[in-house]
């Protein structure tokens, strides 16, 4: 097991009506805030209502940001940039999912910079301060709700890019699985890849000695395998939106990296075809993270045999290891189709026109690698972006 240091400031506020628990909480921090949200589908379900009603009760003014679309844009974020300096907004609510959320971290940063935040996410300037933002979520998935990331596209280039500091851990978060009812069938399971996707990256690592963390990833993993299927077909199943919307908190609120480094390649990769086609993150995931399985398993056989027998029950071909890795590599794709989900590049419609180019964007033209697992070149990107196609 790795040296590590855990830090989560978080605060988590979990549970039925929770939402309503918002103007308090708010008010601890502000009197003056950003409302930033996506499209309308909050005011649909009330949820608006419900939070504008809690912010007036507990005497909070706000200024209103709604728009964000998924795969946050970086011309919503300076907006929102502009709209704090000028009002001297001083803390931002989320009321969305990951793409929400990511946006109010990156206008949270950006508030108290000079410069273009853009610098930021290309690793041109360090976060030192933010303003605070608190978030009530309503696709469980990204986990941004407890993370200290934020990921941003910037339409100029296609380039989709990522900041991590502790400073952007939002100060609370609420979560209702209520919340998730009205969720369209393609976006729960999108949700539920991107959740998979966030265990199987801190999964595959080259930490030894690290059988505490596996176990709980484990049963995260099939906890939301074991969840996903049933609230595709009962919406309104709240148990099992407990079970899923907290398993998505926890698969990315760094407990999980604890003594071990994992791997992210297969984030990397996906973000170059979210970046340019706007796919939805856990749909590119769904193709993007079998493809790096088949083409990096043999690097570590015993690691993926183990996540065959215990995630997916295949049982042991103690003869043949590489058999039982097979299969549950086949056990990942076989899931995703089940859901409903893509597994190759051609159903997400993307061609083979500009896989190189994409290999060169996630690689710097090679100057860089990506992932940890198995670092990977320019030249393995697009092996695995090849395979993404064939399947």
């Amino acid at each position: 097991m790795d040296n590590f240091t855990f830090h989560n400031t978080t605060k988590i506020i979990f549970g039925k009506g929770s939402e309503n628990r918002v103007g308090k909480e708010v008010s601890k921090y502000s009197k003056k805030i950003l409302l930033h949200y996506g499209g309308g589908t909050i005011k649909k379900t009330g949820l608006y209502d419900r939070v504008v009603s809690s912010l007036k009760k507990s005497g909070v003014d706000y200024i209103e940001l709604g728009g964000v679309n998924p795969n946050p844009k970086l011309s919503l974020v300076r907006d929102g940039i502009k709209i704090c300096k000028e009002n001297d907004i001083n803390f931002i609510l989320a009321v969305g999912g990951g793409s929400v959320i990511d946006s109010s971290k990156a206008i949270s940063i950006g508030a108290l910079y000079n410069g273009d935040v853009w610098d930021f996410y290309l690793g041109k300037a360090r976060i030192k301060d933010s303003l605070p933002i608190g978030t009530i979520l309503t696709i469980p998935a990204a986990g941004s709700e407890s993370s200290t990331g934020s990921v941003i596209t910037n339409e100029d280039g296609a380039y989709k890019r990522a900041v991590n500091s502790e400073l952007i851990y939002p100060k609370f978060s609420i979560l209702n699985p209520e919340l998730a009812f009205t969720l369209p069938k393609y976006q729960v399971a999108s949700g539920s890849a991107d959740i998979l996707a966030h265990l199987m990256e801190r999964y595959f690592t080259n930490s030894q000695h690290v059988e505490l963390m596996d176990r709980i990833i484990e049963s995260t993993m099939k906890t939301v395998i074991n969840n996903v299927s049933t609230v595709l077909s009962q919406a309104d199943n709240y148990d099992s939106w407990a079970e899923i919307m907290w398993s998505g908190t926890v698969a990315h609120n760094n407990l999980l990296n604890t003594g071990r480094v994992g791997d992210w390649g297969s984030h990397d990769i996906e973000h170059e075809l979210s970046g340019i086609y706007d796919v939805a993150h856990g749909a590119g995931l769904a193709v993007i993270f079998p493809a790096w399985m088949k083409y990096v398993y043999k690097h570590d056989i015993n690691r993926f045999v183990q996540f065959a027998v215990r995630v997916w029950n295949v049982e042991n071909s103690f003869n043949v290891p590489e058999k039982t890795a097979i299969e549950g590599i086949k056990k990942v794709e076989d899931f995703f189709k089940l859901i409903g989900l893509p597994t190759n590049l051609k159903e997400l419609g993307i061609t083979d026109d500009r896989l190189e180019e994409m290999a060169s964007k996630a690689t710097n033209s090679d100057s860089s690698t990506v992932g940890n697992f198995v670092k990977l070149g320019k030249e393995d990107v697009y092996s695995i972006l090849k395979l993404a196609q064939e399947k």
